[in-house]
């Protein structure tokens, strides 16, 4: 398995990307801590990785509160001996179907202001334990929006440009400490799409659109005509949180079925 011996915490683990990779990372090995701020939710996953053989436990952590973060890295590092890999899937408030010149300052910059610093506080107590080591995996997710110029999503291509900015910086620092950081950019993903709208019309001209019209007009503008699966996602963080991807850093992996490249 990829991720044996190895120690690994995501947050938002009850979301469904973070409960994807948190299912992943025990599938290839990696005892899994489960941080969100609602312990019910994350049982339910810790039971669904327990019953599949995997190895994990639950942490009641708000990843906008330094104090939350940084006990929590703290006890989970004395208690496990190490943090191996983190990766950051919490949720960041983003408001759309509300043109730019209508939307209050406080609405834009909300979904920015969580993204940002939920990832610096989360890097940087993950980071902290792993220096000692001389190794440890950092890992973001973003989506396609940071590339495209789409109307009335608010503060969200910002936010996620603003995360793959950070993750560079992050990589140049903590690069000579034997620390990997890289961010995962991915296409909306169905499984994830829990609500039948409706949704903006993002510039389309149709006045709004279902969940399917959505999916439809998401998965038009890839290479591969299909958006992204939450296993997917899950399989590409497992291997980009191993040995096998060792050399990679710094990078923006394009996990988004060609709707945009590097």
């Amino acid at each position: 398995m990829l991720l044996d011996n190895k120690t690994a915490v995501v947050y938002g683990a009850s979301g469904p990307i973070g409960g994807a990779v948190a299912r992943a990372l025990a599938r290839e090995g990696a005892t899994v801590c489960l941080a969100g701020r609602t312990l019910a939710t994350l049982d339910k996953v810790a039971q669904e990785i327990r019953a599949a053989g995997g190895e994990t436990e639950t942490a009641q952590v708000d990843a906008l509160d330094e104090r939350s973060v940084d006990d929590h890295a703290d006890a989970l590092a004395r208690k496990a001996g190490s943090i191996d890999v983190s990766f950051n899937a919490i949720g960041s408030g983003d408001i759309h179907g509300i043109p730019v010149l209508q939307m209050p300052f406080e609405d834009f910059v909300l979904p920015i202001d969580n993204a940002i610093r939920s990832q610096f506080l989360i890097a940087r107590a993950a980071s902290r334990h792993m220096v000692s080591r001389g190794s440890g995996v950092i890992l973001a997710i973003t989506a396609t929006t940071a590339r495209q110029s789409l109307p009335e999503i608010g503060g969200t291509g910002v936010k996620f440009d603003a995360i793959e900015s950070l993750c560079r910086q992050l990589a140049r620092e903590l690069g000579p400490s034997g620390i990997r950081v890289m961010a995962l950019r991915t296409t909306g993903i169905p499984d994830a799409i829990h609500s039948a709208g409706p949704f903006p019309d993002y510039g389309t001209g149709s006045g709004g659109m279902t969940r399917a019209e959505l999916i439809d007009w998401m998965q038009n503008k890839t290479m591969l005509k299909r958006l992204t699966s939450l296993s997917e996602l899950a399989n590409v963080v497992a291997f980009m949180a191993s040995d096998q991807a060792s050399a990679v850093t710094g990078s923006v992996v394009d996990v988004n079925c060609g709707a945009v490249w590097d």
